[in-house]
């Protein structure tokens, strides 16, 4: 099993990337998550450019969320919602809909920001665009306020996030389990 894990922060020191690879610590084997690090390279969405041939870092963002069988995208917040790079990310992995790579995926939503809130409304607004697409939203929210303090090395610093954060990757692995039940299921009843 595989979970793809999208940072929708480009900076190197990125509090929301590290997230991730917090979280990739509350996987259980034999699955394992993987960081796309292309984000920066996805042009701006343009319908006159979304060809077959897609443009070549389109063409690995959709081909790493179809091979996924589940993402985890960690946002940071930008003027109250997601920032542009990830919403542009997103709007290309959203086409040709509703045959997209995101159709029926299970994702979950988790944020960090430097400010009190911790990127809640971002997360939302990211659940709302996944949700538009077709992806298989899981309902669920992490944020992590005041994020240049969050972590104790490869941990975050308060045990009830790090616990919340291990719940969230279970929950969403035992969504990629359901789905496969239920795929078996209808193969089954056809």
């Amino acid at each position: 099993m595989r979970v793809l894990a999208i940072s929708g922060s480009l900076r190197r020191a990125s509090h929301n990337t590290r997230l991730l690879r917090v979280a990739a610590q509350a996987v259980p084997p034999p699955a394992k998550l993987e960081l796309f690090e292309g984000l920066k390279d996805v042009p701006p969405y343009d319908a006159d450019d979304d060809i077959d041939p897609a443009p070549e870092a389109v063409r690995r963002l959709r081909q790493a969320v179809a091979e996924a069988d589940a993402l985890l995208i960690a946002t940071p917040e930008y003027n109250s919602s997601l920032p542009g790079q990830l919403k542009n990310a997103l709007d290309w992995a959203s086409r040709p809909f509703p045959d997209n790579v995101l159709r029926n995926k299970p994702v979950a939503v988790i944020g960090a920001s430097t400010g009190a809130f911790g990127a809640v409304w971002a997360q939302a607004e990211a659940r709302k665009v996944l949700a538009a697409t077709g992806a298989r939203v899981i309902d669920v929210e992490l944020p992590v306020a005041g994020a240049g303090d969050a972590f104790d090395g490869d941990r975050l610093a308060d045990e009830r996030l790090n616990r919340r954060l291990a719940e969230i990757v279970e929950g969403l692995i035992e969504a990629v389990r359901d789905r496969g039940e239920r795929a078996s299921d209808l193969r089954i009843a056809a």
